[in-house]
């Protein structure tokens, strides 16, 4: 849950490494993380083995409706369906004529759409398409920080009437809430990623330490290996002035209570205590305890990987592809010597991982309502998603499916992730995210330098206000 071609607007980076594939490669200013580095991407995809021939047809038999038949002279009911290019085992392309063969009463067009890695291009390839309201595409997947912005343009249908409170229940709160927009479901779950911590399990056991649960265990902790000799450096992440800087935020705010954005849309709290003494904290890293190096100011994903898939770092903050590159022999010199933990909390507080992903959306204005939403509720079903996970490594955001025995075989990392993903929370929800994110990459990079965070705050709130009234 996971790298954005020229021109770049950082604003609309994708927010997850699952999505970074070309295969995987990051791009150079990437909230999201590469999925995997270049060699072991396809060589993962390729080693993996495949859904035994049994499984994926008990699964083919699930997912496949009641054959009703199509009168002779009856022609199919045709739409269209644009999705970012995924890349694994089996493509999406592949998995839309599974539908099709599936039944006769409809049939799909795929249009394929640039990886998540060039996510400008795909975020502006979905306007385009969907401000000329004629219904083309009817289905298309969209990042999750894409969906208020298409709801409040009313190119987004409206899917409570379709799928009620009870059906989504079977998804991670996190992912429907961030689903929504002024309360109504515009999106339906595909599937999800989010940050999450990667330590050192073997250095924590030579200090007799557990994997931290505060962020006043991991900076005890991080002094010592530091202090020791036994890391280089304590804790990497990523502030770059970029949208990954905005994730980490949303992430050190929430593990202290506090928002950026309150649900209503209009309320701006970035400025609050809460949130204020986190930011204080992300500076103090740096500055204050220096378990962190002052490089992170221009690191996104991948500079703050290596270090530590090279053994020189105790922690890190990161995306789920950085769990394969810790197992590959060319990349990692930390094999089996890692472990994977929800982000720290303040005292009292709960973890808060940032949110990342794809989700699908119907066209408002598409004229096979009934189709579309006939393929989308196929495409989200629990077998599906399954097929997805197994198939192409991206993670369910349906809780049962992550417990499916299939990923336990074929996906093992996934089902750790579990406990990272029910704390997940959402960035800002708001049409104009575009705009706010570049407002706090700025201004939370400039504390981060001057250290004058409450002064940044205040000003990056009254500027948000303005923003998100209008």
């Amino acid at each position: 849950m996971q790298k954005q071609a020229s021109p770049r607007l950082e604003s609309q980076q994708t927010s997850d490494p699952v999505l970074h594939r070309e295969i995987g490669q990051p791009e150079e200013s990437v909230d999201q993380s590469p999925n995997d580095i270049k060699g072991i991407r396809r060589r993962e995809f390729i080693k993996r083995t495949g859904l035994a021939v049994a499984g994926l047809s008990a699964a083919s038999t699930l997912l496949t409706p009641i054959r009703r038949g199509v009168a002779a002279g009856t022609k199919p009911t045709e739409i269209t369906f644009a999705s970012a290019k995924f890349f694994g085992k089996e493509t999406i392309a592949e998995v839309v004529e599974a539908f099709n063969g599936s039944q006769e009463k409809i049939h799909v067009t795929y249009k394929e759409l640039p990886p998540p890695s060039s996510s400008t291009e795909v975020h502006q390839g979905l306007v385009q398409q969907l401000a000329r309201r004629n219904g083309n595409p009817d289905v298309f997947t969209q990042d999750i920080i894409w969906i208020a912005e298409f709801a409040a343009a009313k190119w987004a249908l409206t899917l409570d009437e379709y799928f009620n409170a009870e059906a989504m229940k079977e998804y991670f709160p996190g992912v429907v809430q961030a689903c929504k927009w002024q309360g109504k479901l515009t999106a339906l779950p595909w599937f999800i990623d989010s940050g999450m911590l990667y330590y050192r399990s073997d250095l924590l056991d030579g200090i007799g330490a557990k994997p931290p649960e505060t962020w006043d265990e991991l900076i005890d902790s991080a002094k010592k290996l530091t202090s020791s000799g036994k890391a280089k450096f304590g804790f990497l992440w990523q502030a770059k002035q970029a949208e990954v800087l905005v994730c980490d935020l949303v992430s050190f705010i929430g593990s202290n209570g506090g928002a950026i954005l309150e649900p209503d849309g209009k309320t701006v709290s970035v400025a609050d205590d809460a949130a204020v003494e986190s930011v204080q904290l992300m500076h103090d890293l740096i500055r204050k305890d220096q378990i962190t190096p002052e490089d992170v100011m221009s690191w996104d994903e991948e500079p703050s990987r290596r270090p530590f898939t090279s053994g020189e770092a105790a922690f890190l903050r990161n995306w789920s592809y950085v769990w394969k590159v810790c197992q590959s022999k060319e990349d990692s010199s930390v094999i089996d010597k890692v472990g994977v933990a929800p982000l720290p909390h303040f005292p009292g507080k709960k973890s808060a991982a940032c949110l990342g992903g794809y989700q699908y959306g119907v066209n408002a204005s598409s004229k096979n309502k009934d189709a579309a939403i006939e393929f989308a509720r196929w495409m989200s079903s629990p077998e599906t998603q399954l097929r997805f996970a197994v198939q192409l490594g991206l993670c369910p955001t349906r809780s049962a499916v992550l417990d499916d025995p299939k990923i336990a075989q074929e996906e093992p990392f996934m089902q750790r992730l579990k406990s990272v993903f029910v704390g997940a929370i959402g960035r800002p929800v708001t049409p104009k995210y575009p705009q706010v994110t570049l407002v706090l990459q700025s201004a939370v990079s400039r504390a981060l330098t001057n250290g004058d965070v409450k002064g940044e705050l205040q000003a990056a709130k009254e500027k948000i206000q303005a923003i998100v009234k209008t």
